[in-house]
């Protein structure tokens, strides 16, 4: 397989796909996908196209575009996560990024650079010198932080008033290097559901047995519970149901070079399979998760 080429055009935000029927308020999404530089922001940038794409999460929308077909919908986005986080709430100003950003108690993530304009990529490596205005800061958010999340909030209500639930899968990817730290055998899945805050527990349970069926080891809330997507939008008790779920990168992509090895065909497979039984994943009257076989 050929290595993706970024595009330099701003375009759409995102990509939304909907399936022939939808089968039952599921939605796959990807925030941290978009590849599409638009020439001011690399002229801004200090760092190479390449680096700036090592916070990408490569590859993630191709991975969850058989899901559509299974009659879920997806929805990928284009605008990098280096110009905006969109798993970030548009409130999360590091005031190391944006001049008259309010300084105080801030979380782990502004602090170490990624919010919702991100002042790092991976490694901590900083994307510009110097900062930006409030205004150019206001602009980033208008143009790509809220149609995207105006879509999901209308999907996910639409959901809800189709098909009495929505269902949310988040996907990511982490570098390997992010698990490193953990004993025994390492997870190729972290699933997050914010330690069952953002869903109820036949869909984080129905979520997790696909991919152990799949053969993935799977870890739940360690290193990773979700963000503010999850914590947005997950709403168990109003039927609105958020999992995230972060895959391995050195499962499918050398993630020096940014391209798909050898194992990404397997392991899209794998993952259009799972994907297919979650896009209909249902509780039984007993309470337990059904999905397709």
């Amino acid at each position: 397989m050929t290595p993706m080429p970024f595009s330099a055009c701003p375009g759409p935000v995102f990509d939304l796909v909907r399936p022939e029927c939808w089968a039952g308020g599921v939605i796959f999404a990807s925030p941290h996908s978009g590849r599409d530089y638009p020439a001011w922001f690399l002229s801004e940038s200090v760092l190479d196209p390449h680096v700036l794409r090592s916070s990408e999460d490569a590859f993630i929308d191709r991975l969850i575009g058989p899901a559509a077909a299974a009659g879920a919908v997806t929805l990928a986005a284009r605008v990098p996560r280096c110009i905006v986080d969109l798993n970030r709430g548009a409130h999360e100003l590091d005031p190391a990024v944006v001049l008259g950003a309010a300084d105080g108690p801030t979380d782990p993530r502004i602090r170490s650079g990624l919010g919702v304009i991100p002042r790092v990529v991976g490694r901590g490596r900083a994307i510009r010198h110097g900062k930006l205005t409030s205004v150019e800061a206001a602009r980033r958010i208008d143009r790509f932080w809220r149609p995207y999340h105006a879509a999901l909030e209308s999907l996910m209500a639409e959901a809800v008033a189709r098909h009495g639930r929505a269902i949310l899968i988040d996907v990511h990817s982490m570098p390997r290097e992010a698990l490193v730290h953990l004993p025994g055998p390492r997870p190729e899945i972290v699933l997050g559901d914010r330690n069952g805050a953002s869903a109820a527990p036949w869909v984080s349970d129905g979520v997790q047995r696909a991919l152990v069926a799949a053969g993935f080891r799977v870890r739940r809330n360690s290193p990773f519970a979700g963000a503010h997507v999850a914590a947005a939008y997950g709403r168990p008790r109003a039927g609105r149901h958020v999992v995230q779920i972060e895959i391995d990168r050195s499962l499918y992509m050398d993630e020096a070079a940014i391209r798909p090895h050898s194992g990404y065909a397997g392991l899209a497979a794998r993952l259009a399979r799972t994907f297919a039984a979650l896009a209909k994943l249902r509780p039984t009257g007993d309470g337990m998760p059904m999905a397709a076989e």
